[in-house]
């Protein structure tokens, strides 16, 4: 079919699942993941043609890591949706239920959106996760991967289908746009008569693009040049603890660490910490001159590392002389996505909770915690980095909105 012809079996198909049960929709889930793990060995067959092309076509090792599926990764996959089915359904709660003056029962309800277009790229992974989220929020999904996910999408969306199918749902809830060209991506963000939100997930020009080019509602996601600030009241051990996680756990996702920001009181003990840290991981500091005069081997900076999410080997490193001047440093080149403060004195860490403008701001842990998994949310639909609608992690309530109930016994206006 063509995108028009799918969003419009996707719209007419969301009006029969925004209100199923909430056993229904568990039960789905849970099947769902046990389709995967039945799949598997066909799934991870089709993941390796598109990781023969992937290196045949120069993909960078970080983005292989994210194509790469084996039976660990659609195990946790499976687990996804099992922890989706076991979130409290939001679909249906009545709130703020108040009685007016002329005798009007004023409240409101949640519902679904309706239908969510998911537009992604080399992480077959979110096809799952987007699925559970969208399902149990009482929503119809249109997915739409890169091709270097072709394959692998596939197979997932397939075994996914027959969870639908096994529970006489209505397989148009789940749909797949195997058109990888622009042009199909383009006509999806300008269906609005079928389409409620456009959600991109993916690398700055994806991102940027559809936001700029939707005609549907979309949102912000993704890009992370994430920081760590060392105030000079940090634990040092506890700050390279902190940095190697957030850096080097895995080098191809948009919540590592990519800009280090360092007092000038802790430099000179700090640099040969974080040196050798780095060093050990292979990872390249590119680090401004007062750095470079303790460690000549840090590359020199430029101003645009300041703003680059590497998702790479390299990692920048920034000198300031206070905490206020760190907080202006970090809100002018983030991409509101996760921020840390690493110290031991209070009120420098709440001026740094209360300025910082970013989705997540953290307190001495890792911005690696910035997931819908690790926030309690089940899977994630993406992290918002914008400030309207949603902030942060997109969970399950990400996907719906309120509408007014109004209950009367006959009053009229005046």
């Amino acid at each position: 079919m063509e995108v028009k012809e799918l969003a419009a079996a996707a719209k007419r198909a969301s009006y029969t699942i925004m209100n199923l049960a909430t056993p229904v929709k568990n039960k789905v889930l849970l099947d769902a993941a046990e389709f995967l793990i039945n799949d598997s060995e066909e799934i991870i067959e089709a993941n390796k043609i598109d990781l023969e092309k992937a290196k045949a076509d120069g993909m960078s090792a970080p983005m292989l890591d994210r194509l790469t599926l084996d039976k660990s990764r659609i195990e946790g996959m499976a687990n996804g949706l099992r922890d989706v089915a076991a979130l409290s359904d939001p679909i249906g709660e009545i709130s703020d239920m108040t009685r007016r003056p002329n005798g009007l029962m004023i409240g409101k309800k949640r519902v679904p959106l309706g239908v969510v277009g998911i537009i992604y790229e080399a992480r077959p992974n979110v096809t799952s996760d987007a699925f559970a989220i969208a399902f149990k929020s009482g929503n119809a999904c249109i997915l739409r991967g890169g091709s270097a996910a072709l394959h692998s999408c596939t197979a997932i969306v397939k075994s996914l289908k027959k969870a639908l199918t096994e529970n006489n749902i209505d397989e148009n809830v789940l749909q797949y746009i195997e058109d990888t060209s622009h042009e199909s991506t383009n006509e999806l963000i300008t269906l609005n008569e079928y389409v409620d939100l456009v959600i991109p997930r993916g690398g700055r020009g994806l991102i940027e693009n559809i936001v700029k080019n939707a005609t549907v509602p979309a949102i912000h996601t993704g890009t992370g040049n994430c920081h760590v600030y060392v105030d000079e009241f940090a634990d040092l051990d506890m700050a390279v603890k902190i940095i190697v996680n957030a850096k080097t756990k895995r080098l191809g996702v948009c919540n590592a660490c990519e800009s280090l920001v360092v007092h000038s009181a802790v430099l000179p003990k700090f640099v040969p910490m974080i040196a050798k840290a780095m060093k050990e991981h292979d990872i390249e500091v590119r680090a401004d001159a007062r750095a470079r005069a303790i460690d000549p081997g840090f590359t020199p900076a430029t101003e645009e590392d300041w703003s680059t999410e590497y998702l790479d080997r390299i990692i920048s490193l920034k000198t300031v002389d206070s905490v206020d001047e760190a907080i202006e440093h970090i809100n002018k080149y983030n991409t509101k996505h996760s921020e840390t403060i690493v110290t031991e004195n209070t009120v420098n860490a709440q001026k740094f909770l209360d300025m910082i403008d970013a989705a997540c701001v953290y307190l001495n842990a890792s911005t690696r915690f910035t997931d819908g998994g690790m926030f309690g949310l089940g899977a994630e639909i993406g992290i918002s980095t914008q400030k309207i609608h949603a902030r942060g992690p997109m969970g399950l309530k990400a996907l719906t909105c309120e509408k007014y109930i109004i209950i009367g016994n006959g009053q009229v206006r005046e």
